[in-house]
């Protein structure tokens, strides 16, 4: 019996199964206000910098089209993550900011770590990633 789970554990590669030391993230974004320019994504692996992507030089960047809010990451180490997006509707690649520094563009955090006087701590959007994980980011809006 032995013999057939470390053979059976031998073909899991051939199988298509994922290696363990793997993970991937399915990311959905909603409550867009519309389907204009691209959702500009960070995920982070430490605090350092959070949630600024401008100046993100730990995190992993990637961009998608808000007309299909959908993203899937694959090949991650498994560990504690953190998302900062942001709904950069005229695709100027900044999130653009009134002149008392209220986003006029949308902006979303993992957990949907709530916006209180500045943008939430790491802390408050990390989350563990093992296996499939998911997240679904609520965007909100402020002017």
């Amino acid at each position: 019996m032995l013999k057939r789970v470390v053979i059976a554990a031998a073909f899991l590669p051939l199988l298509g199964a994922a290696p363990p030391d793997q993970a991937s993230l399915h990311l959905t974004f909603e409550g867009l206000r519309s389907q204009k320019g691209s959702i500009r994504v960070c995920l982070w692996h430490t605090s350092t910098g959070f949630p600024d992507c401008a100046h993100a030089e730990g995190a992993t960047k990637q961009t998608l089209s808000a007309a299909d809010p959908v993203l899937d990451i694959t090949g991650l180490p498994p560990g504690d993550y953190a998302i900062s997006a942001i709904h950069d509707e005229n695709d100027n690649k900044k999130l653009d900011k009134s002149f008392i520094g209220m986003p006029t563009e949308g902006v979303a955090f993992s957990n949907n770590a709530k916006i209180s006087f500045g943008p939430p701590k790491f802390e408050k959007a990390r989350f563990h990633v093992e296996g499939e994980t998911a997240q679904t980011l609520r965007m909100r809006y402020f002017l």
